[in-house]
This record gives C-alpha cells, sequence and structure tokens, in this order.
C-alpha cells in the first residue's frame, strides 16, 4: 500500500488517507503503549475456533461493521435457546436497532441493560459483548443468567458506527478504522437523554421503560491524560453528588468493589475514572461533580435506576481494553445476580423519596476533598511543536506515581420545587417529550384561575448551535400573579417517582431545562412592530409618565452607545416595555404551581 509522505499539503494528505487502510496511529506518534500480560487474555477464542468472533478473528486489528455483527448474532441466536434477538427502532438513517436478550426463561427476571457505541469509535462494549455472549450460550457461562438476564444492545449509534474512518477517534489505539462520535444528524446520543431529539434515544428511552434495568452499563474510551490503568468506571455523583442516594450507595459500596477485585485478578489496572481537570499539567487534579440528565449516568440518577460509565483507557491497545471490558461486564452480572433484591429496594427507596430541592449550578471547590497518594501515572516531557508553537507534551512510557488531589464542587444556586408546573397545550412538543420519559401528568378539560409564579427572562443570549439545538442563556425573574389556563392546559405535579426529572427538564434555571437547550425560541423574536410616528409618540408618553421605564431607558443609553445611536431599537425597547399585550417576548411559558 501507498505511504504517505512527511510533507505534504493537507489535501494530498487526505488524498494518501482515503486510499490507505492504516490506522491514525500509523501516521500519527501515539505514546508508547505499556507492556501488559493478564489472565483475561485466556479469553480470547483460539484460531479456527467456529465461533470466534471477527474482532478475535481479526487480532482486534479490527471491529465489524453493523450487518457482520448482524448476521454473527443471527447465528448464535439459531444455536442457542438462550439467546434472542430483537429490534427496537430505527435511526434516523433507518437501519434497525438491536438489542440481544439472554435469559434462561423460567418466568420474569431483573434484567442488567448493556450498551455499546453510544459514540460510536469508542466501540470496546461491542466486541467485548459478543464475546461474552458466545461464553454465556455456548461455553458455560450460562449460570450468570440464574438470577438475572442480560440485555445487550452492540451499536447504540449505528449511524455513526457505519461512517467507519481511521481519522475517527485519532486519540484511541485500535481498532484501525472506528465510527463517528455522532448520529446521522451530528447529535451526541450522550447529552440528548434529557431533551430527546434523536430518534435512537426515544427507542432507547422506550427499551430502559420497557425493561426498567436494576443495572445500566454505557461502554466508552476516555481523552486526557496517559496513565497506567487500562479500565475505569464511575457513576453520577460520584463521591458525594448523586440525585438520588440509595442507588448511589449500592454502586460505589457493592458493585465498585466486585468490579475492582474482578479485573485486579484478571491482570488488569482500574480506578474510578479519573476525570482531568487539566490534561497538559495532570498534577491539578481529577474532579468529581454531579452530572444532569443529559447523559445516560445522570439520567440513571435522576430516574433511580444504577448506571455505570466505562470509560477504558484511550491508549491502552484495543485487545487490552475489550478483555477489560469482558472482565467488568461478567463481573457486573455476578454482582447484579447476588445483590438484585437489595438493587430493587433501592431503587424503590430512590423513587419514593421527594426532594424539595434541584442543584442547578456549582464551582469547583476551593480546596482538595481528598487525594490519591499514589496515583499511578506516566511521565511526560514539554517538547516544542512547529505544528502547534507551543510546547506540547510527549508522553515517554515511563511509569511514575504521584500525589493526585480530588477536586470536589461547591453548590452556587438551589432552586426550591413547586407542587407543579403548567405547561400551555399549545407547547406540543415539551408535552411530547414527557411522555417519551414517562412523567406523569394531567390534562385539564375546562379553563382554571390560579396564582402562579411566572418567569421572565433578563439578558437572554443565544449560545453557540449545539447538538441539533440553538442553546439560551438568560436570567430570570420571578413574580406571582393570577392567570387563566385554557383548557387543554398540562399540569405535571413535582409529587411523582420521576419529579426531579420534570424539575430537571422543567425549572428554568436548569441546565438540561428544554428552556436552556432553546426549546422556545418564540421568547426571543422581537414584537410586532408599526410605524415610526406612532412609536415615537408611544415613547414620549411612557418616558413622561413611567419613572422606572424612564429610569432604564436612560441607563441602556448610557451602557450602549450602538443601541443609544440606533432609532429603530430605541422604539423597539420602548414599544416592548409597553404594557402586558406582549405574550412572548422573554416569557417562559411553563408556569410554576407554587405550595
Amino acid at each position: 500500500m501507498p505511504s504517505c509522505p512527511r510533507l505534504a499539503t493537507f489535501a494530498a494528505l487526505l488524498l494518501c488517507a482515503s486510499a490507505a487502510p492504516a490506522a491514525a496511529q500509523d501516521v500519527l506518534d501515539l505514546p508508547p503503549a505499556l507492556p501488559w500480560s493478564g489472565k483475561s487474555a485466556a479469553l480470547v477464542a483460539r484460531p479456527g475456533d467456529p465461533w470466534i468472533t471477527p474482532a478475535e478473528a481479526a487480532g482486534f486489528r479490527t471491529t465489524p461493521r453493523y450487518a457482520e455483527v448482524r448476521a454473527w448474532l443471527e447465528r448464535l441466536d439459531a444455536a442457542s435457546d438462550l439467546i434472542t434477538l430483537h429490534g427496537f427502532g430505527r435511526t434516523g438513517q433507518g437501519r434497525e436497532m438491536l438489542y440481544v436478550h439472554a435469559s434462561k426463561g423460567g418466568g420474569p427476571k431483573r434484567v442488567v441493560l448493556v450498551q455499546g457505541g453510544i459514540h460510536s469509535g469508542e466501540i470496546d462494549g461491542k466486541d467485548a459483548g459478543l464475546m461474552l455472549l458466545r461464553d454465556i450460550a455456548l461455553r458455560g457461562k450460562a449460570d450468570l443468567l440464574d438470577k438475572v438476564d442480560l440485555v445487550f444492545v452492540p451499536i447504540y449509534n449505528i449511524d455513526g458506527h457505519e461512517q467507519l474512518s481511521r481519522w475517527n477517534f485519532v486519540h484511541i489505539r485500535g481498532p484501525a478504522e472506528k465510527g463517528a462520535e455522532a448520529n446521522a444528524r451530528d447529535i451526541d446520543l450522550n447529552r440528548d437523554y434529557a431533551k430527546v431529539d434523536a430518534p435512537e434515544t426515544r427507542a432507547m428511552i422506550g427499551l430502559i421503560r420497557q425493561l426498567d434495568p436494576i443495572l445500566y452499563v454505557d461502554c466508552h474510551v476516555s481523552e486526557g491524560f496517559d496513565m497506567q490503568y487500562d479500565i475505569t468506571f464511575t457513576y453520577a455523583g460520584w463521591g458525594k453528588y448523586a440525585r438520588h442516594r440509595a442507588t448511589a450507595d449500592w454502586l460505589e459500596q457493592r458493585f465498585g468493589p466486585a468490579a475492582m477485585q474482578a479485573l485486579t485478578a484478571a491482570g488488569h489496572t482500574p480506578i474510578i475514572y479519573p476525570s482531568p481537570i487539566d490534561t497538559r499539567v495532570p498534577s491539578k487534579g481529577i474532579r468529581y461533580s454531579p452530572e444532569g440528565p443529559r447523559y445516560s449516568t445522570g439520567y440513571g440518577d435522576f430516574i433511580g435506576m444504577p448506571t455505570v460509565l466505562v470509560e477504558n483507557h484511550m491508549l491502552k491497545p484495543y485487545r487490552q481494553r475489550v478483555l477489560g471490558t469482558y472482565v467488568l461486564l461478567e463481573a457486573a452480572l455476578r454482582i447484579a445476580g447476588s445483590d438484585a433484591a437489595r438493587i430493587a429496594e433501592a431503587k424503590a427507596q430512590d423513587r419514593a423519596s421527594r426532594p424539595a430541592e434541584l442543584l442547578t449550578r456549582w464551582t469547583p471547590a476551593e480546596q482538595p476533598i481528598g487525594w490519591i497518594e499514589q496515583f499511578k501515572g506516566v511521565a511526560f516531557e514539554m517538547v516544542p511543536s512547529p505544528a502547534s508553537g507551543r510546547p506540547e507534551q510527549r508522553w515517554t512510557g515511563k511509569p511514575i506515581t504521584f500525589r493526585m488531589p480530588i477536586i470536589g464542587q461547591r453548590p452556587t444556586e438551589r432552586v426550591r420545587l413547586p407542587k407543579a408546573w403548567w405547561i400551555p397545550p399549545e407547547q406540543a412538543e415539551v408535552i411530547d417529550r414527557l411522555r417519551v420519559h414517562g412523567i406523569a401528568f394531567e390534562t385539564i378539560e375546562a379553563p382554571r384561575t390560579l396564582r402562579l409564579d411566572r418567569v421572565r427572562l433578563v439578558d437572554a443570549k443565544l449560545a453557540q448551535p449545539k447538538e441539533g439545538r440553538v442553546p439560551i442563556t438568560a436570567g430570570f425573574v420571578h413574580g406571582v400573579a393570577e392567570q387563566v389556563l385554557p383548557a387543554g392546559s398540562v399540569r405535571v405535579p413535582a409529587d411523582q417517582p420521576l419529579g426531579l426529572l420534570a424539575a430537571a427538564l422543567l425549572e428554568p434555571e436548569s441546565q438540561d431545562s428544554f428552556l436552556a437547550w432553546g426549546f422556545f425560541p418564540e421568547m426571543l423574536a422581537p414584537v410586532p412592530s408599526t410605524d415610526a410616528f406612532i412609536l415615537s409618540a408611544l415613547g414620549e408618553r411612557l418616558l413622561a409618565t413611567d419613572p422606572a421605564i424612564k429610569a432604564a431607558f436612560e441607563a441602556k443609553l448610557q451602557a450602549e452607545p450602538g443601541f443609544a445611536g440606533d432609532p429603530d431599537a430605541r422604539l423597539a425597547w420602548l414599544f416592548a416595555h409597553a404594557g402586558t399585550g406582549h405574550a412572548f417576548l422573554l416569557q417562559y411559558p411553563v408556569a410554576r404551581e407554587l405550595n
């Protein structure tokens, strides 16, 4: 095969890349891999084994495409009574989403749900899951299904998965070609659990509601700095930041130790995922923080479902990462099976809780909340780079240890939850998403008059478009007023098992609210205008009769020269502040029924 020249135009490099099947690391100088040999290497099928998985057959140099995965699973389904293959939705490009149900039958059992490839270039979970399914169905590990069923989604983001390229996820050491991070609409599915814009997300939340798993495992690969740890994992709220405490306690006290023990015994080096403060200066520390329901782990925390985020280390070879994932998934099935009743009790306890507040803002704590005394790092040097024009890290492959600070978070804003939220009937997009999540609400059949807390936006700004949305940032002013709610209005009570999720979606201050994601663009549309001679007369009257408006207007003139010099903007501002007839401008349409 042709090799790419060291010095070439960017276009020439792209043409060369498209012609060559080599992995990105063959043209990029990734740091040296640390030597590894572990007992889990015995899990790999021998060459010529009739049930060798595609990744094993390729020596873990490549990962199979969707059609090959499906064909392999259909063959396993036909060969074993323990395995059934199902569809549960369609991607944006129309591909069928698949899950495997591994069960001994004999009546309903609690379920462990595992997914691979939500970021389809981070695909370790898919190939580990295929190996584990084979060994459950045909190689003596059926006892893993004695007390629980396994439901396995091999590829969540299928459309992204099929965009294979060696230039996707160039920081990850293998396989040679990887899928894309986002789906066909460039929506990151692990930012979509709350707003539910993608068809894949709707399908997954539907599956979660159908199964109500006692454990949900989401398989990823990390970014960050080099280190000796190969398999890392975490949970929402690790450290003390969980929204629901009982399920978090089970994860920290039972799941974590069991997984650590299994991984260590198999020759891996695990740790709770060390999310870096600054990848260029690892010694600045790692962060523990709350999570919102946009993420799989945050969503699980908000609905009282134990959820594990697996973050294998990017620079470890693909074979090593897949084997470690296999070990972790097997351990997950064993601990979930032995603790099934305990987990169910923790879930029930969390769902019966009724938090009175929602934490909405936080900032890094001034002092570390703890230390890892002997963090297993890797040495690096800072070397001048002609590409960046500054010194860059060059990892040496030399193991070191150092004292690693753990940086926690200090709460800066909490909101007290109302008795209920009221949504106008015309907000169908929001009401639809409440149905998708399974949030309970009632619809009134006749008008109703109530005193409600209404919210007005202050200094609203559009943020950079992302995830298929144009987010909004703003300040908020609350005020209580009487309002007539029309027939068809929707009341969402806070007193329900998913009340905390409803709060995260409907409280305007929430970072994952529908408002924050830009679901109500009409709030920022200008009010209807009219002729300048009418508006100027109206404005002059307001300035002469309303001291508050006059003071605000004069302050804005002083602070914003551009505004002061724009006659149309001045008249529009005065008209917008003329009275209560502008039903949309900066008015949050969701009202709060106070206790």
